[in-house]
């Protein structure tokens, strides 16, 4: 006779089907409903209703007993290793729940997998529209990618001004050696010129020293 024993194995050890729910349950705060099996659907129920009711107990004694919300939500983070959904939890659904006494999330048979024949549930909150959350994640999808290629394009222009200064800087320095070029032939030529009046004026002398 199988007295008290509670829940389900899952088919894994224990740190295994830990993990496992610490997981779904992650999934499930952030975006309101997964789908998965239907043992793992139940057994996600029993692992994150105590979690809904303690962040609605710490959204009720906010004010009147701060210590007491902040140990509550050091509890969830021992279960949930997940700060965006400890924040999540606590912020947006404990406040949402607060009239409600039990009874957060359903479940919705969906049928059979293919392949294996694993019977499917859908399992999420009461108290959310998936359309709503589904809405509000496309709209923060499309505001990432605005953002992200907002950026691209100032990394992208930024780049062209570089590229644009240095070929500037190069055709600069082209000009101002092009033209330094011809001054240093006149030198030469300069010299030249020099040398050769020096030595007619030596081949001058030369030639009155012969006479005398």
């Amino acid at each position: 006779m199988e007295h008290r024993k509670r829940g389900r194995k899952l088919s894994r050890t224990a740190s295994h089907r830990k993990a496992l729910l610490s997981n779904l349950s992650i999934a499930l705060i952030l975006h309101k409903r997964i789908e998965t099996t239907v043992a793992k659907a139940k057994e996600l129920r029993m692992y994150i209703e105590p979690l809904v009711t303690k962040a609605k107990s710490a959204f009720k004694v906010k004010d009147s007993e701060p210590a007491k919300s902040v140990h509550l939500r050091r509890i969830a983070r021992k279960k949930l290793k997940n700060d965006e959904a400890v924040s999540v939890l606590f912020n947006d659904i404990g406040p949402k729940v607060v009239d409600r006494n039990g009874g957060y999330t359903r479940i919705l048979k969906t049928g059979f997998r293919e392949g294996d024949g694993g019977d499917t549930a859908i399992i999420e909150f009461v108290d959310f529209s998936y359309l709503d959350t589904a809405e509000q994640e496309k709209t923060d999808k499309k505001s990432k990618k605005k953002t992200v290629k907002s950026t691209a394009e100032e990394t992208v222009d930024e780049g062209v001004k570089k590229t644009k200064r240095k070929s500037a800087g190069v055709k600069k320095s082209e000009k101002t050696t092009a033209e330094e070029k011809p001054k240093k032939k006149s030198g030469k030529s300069e010299k030249g010129s020099f040398n050769k009046a020096r030595d007619k004026s030596k081949s001058k002398n030369n030639e009155e020293e012969s006479k005398d």
